[in-house]
């Protein structure tokens, strides 16, 4: 079992910056891809980035030059640097990790954490 936590969501201005992470914790995991995902109200969830083991990064065009996913490897630990937020970025943003345990492969979520920001 693998356990997720966020942190770093908040209230922010139109063009300002903020940085979300998501640690992972458990035993005998290993970690492949992490990622990030946003809902917005009325909205299906969409994929905001993404960060493979070998170090790929991949980006929606929406966010493209703005945000910028890393991870931190010796802490299980995935961030997001978001900057020059807009309005529209306003959703919950959760972090997915997909590990592999146990001779099997696994997906988890985290909790989500709320980003607003105002115009």
């Amino acid at each position: 079992q693998v356990q997720l936590v966020e942190s770093g969501g908040g209230l922010v201005q139109s063009g300002g910056s903020l940085r979300l992470s998501c640690a992972a914790s458990g035993s005998s995991f290993s970690i492949n891809t992490m990622a990030w995902y946003r809902q917005a109200p009325g909205k299906q969830r969409e994929l905001v980035a993404t960060h493979t083991s070998s170090g790929s990064t991949n980006y929606a065009d929406s966010v493209k030059g703005r945000f910028t996913i890393s991870r931190d490897n010796a802490k299980n630990t995935v961030y997001l640097q978001m900057n020059s937020l807009k309005p529209e970025d306003t959703a919950v943003y959760y972090c997915n990790v997909n590990v592999r345990s146990r001779g099997n492969n696994w997906s988890y979520w985290g909790q989500g954490t709320q980003v607003t920001v105002s115009s």
